[in-house]
């Protein structure tokens, strides 16, 4: 896809940038012109969304990150600021599900027996992993009285979805962090920083993959079954869909949105099933 948005002289920042959907959005943001710096845990993934960019003409870097560590955060900051300039644009995409912290049909993993341990890994990724790396790349945008931040939401933040108890409760905080830091940007440091959200329907993702596909036969599960028909479009998002969200959001085409969460979803939330 083409856009029209430029955000030539831009540097922006995606963790999670070489998932399925962070990758899309790394490569939107280079499109329109910014210098994108792709954080992930993978080397090699890393490099292949960075390689990618840099064939079509665009800027990148890759950074290993841990977004639970801050100093690890911190030392990525530094390289991003020397190699691409002060950040503009901070997209908070790392994060994810784990089967582990989900319960089945079955009762073979039921509530009473989900381990903390994965639930609180979950709960940690999603929505620690979106304020750490605010901490740290926000400062900045406080220091240049501008910037934008964007967390990623979810489906399951709007109303509970059964199986996801961990991933659900952590986007919801996400939700709730998002307004929280729109004000206190705006009221306290500069109403030139602005925080929204988007929250994407359903996308087939290496982390929901086991929920909604057979991994034998690849044919769609009950609960994929289920959320297609509840889905007025008929089918899962493409990452792609995301990126005209996305670039309108970081830029000043919405200059004077702050403290939302805008569903990218082919209108499952506004479908009641009948």
């Amino acid at each position: 896809m083409t856009y029209t948005i430029d955000l030539s002289g831009k540097t922006a920042v995606v963790t999670g940038g070489s998932g399925v959907l962070g990758s899309a959005m790394c490569q939107g943001l280079a499109q329109a012109g910014a210098a994108v710096a792709v954080l992930g845990t993978t080397p090699g993934k890393i490099d292949a969304v960075v390689t990618s960019i840099q064939q079509s003409g665009g800027k990148a870097i890759g950074v290993v990150v841990d977004v639970l560590d801050r100093a690890s955060i911190e030392r990525a900051a530094q390289q991003i600021t020397t190699e691409l300039g002060s950040v503009d644009i901070l997209v908070n995409c790392a994060g994810g599900n784990k089967p582990e912290a989900t319960t089945t049909p079955d009762k073979a993993r039921n509530f009473f027996d989900l381990p903390e341990d994965a639930l609180q890994w979950v709960f940690n990724l999603n929505y620690l992993g979106s304020i750490l790396p605010s901490q740290v790349f926000g400062k900045t945008m406080t220091e240049n009285g501008a910037g934008v931040i964007i967390n990623i939401s979810s489906m399951s933040a709007m109303r509970p979805l059964t199986r996801v108890l961990a991933y659900g409760g952590a986007k919801s905080a996400v939700d709730n962090f998002t307004q929280w830091l729109a004000v206190h940007f705006a009221q306290e440091y500069s109403p030139n920083i602005r925080v929204n959200a988007i929250a994407p329907g359903f996308f087939l993702t290496d982390q929901n993959r086991f929920l909604l596909t057979d991994q034998a036969t690849g044919d769609l599960t009950q609960r994929g079954q289920q959320i297609i028909s509840h889905t007025p479009m008929n089918r899962f998002g493409d990452a792609e869909d995301l990126v005209g969200t996305l670039l309108w959001l970081v830029s000043d085409a919405a200059r004077f949105v702050t403290g939302v969460v805008v569903p990218v979803d082919g209108g499952f939330s506004a479908y009641s099933g009948v």
